[in-house]
């Protein structure tokens, strides 16, 4: 990722973090409706799991500029995932929904420019993830 694109995150998530709970309930829905057999990873109430997901969404993007800050983070988080099912065939669905949750978010603010940059953050951590939960790098997008 280059420092443009970052801001392009950064900025972009910005705009989403006011309406933090309805993003994270779009997310959610959209990955249980093109991934129902991973909702039986995720509690019945999806109330802290919701938060959890946008403080952590924050928490990574705001560590964007200086990555090493947050891969320790990053490799727990992905030893954790697997513990609860999590495969790396689950990284690029959920990497879909998110993407697909922004662009509803953000309107006419998601332009092609921020999806590449978000498309290339995902895909970094999510490749970091995938190395660290299973010893092996696989495409995420």
């Amino acid at each position: 990722m280059n420092p443009a694109q970052i801001k392009l995150v950064q900025d972009s998530f910005a705009k989403v973090a006011p309406i933090a709970d309805q993003a994270a309930v779009i997310f959610y829905d959209r990955l249980f409706e093109v991934a129902p057999s991973v909702k039986a990873m995720f509690p019945s109430d999806l109330t802290e799991q919701r938060k959890k997901l946008m403080a952590t969404l924050a928490v990574v993007v705001g560590g964007l500029s200086n990555l090493e800050t947050i891969l320790p983070a990053a490799s727990a988080l992905a030893k954790r995932h697997v513990a609860y099912g999590a495969k790396p065939e689950h990284y690029p669905v959920v990497g879909s929904a998110l993407l697909w949750t922004l662009e509803k978010g953000l309107g006419a603010a998601w332009t092609a420019e921020v999806a590449s940059a978000w498309t290339a953050a995902y895909g970094v951590l999510s490749n970091f993830m995938i190395t660290e939960a299973y010893g092996r790098p696989q495409a995420a997008e």
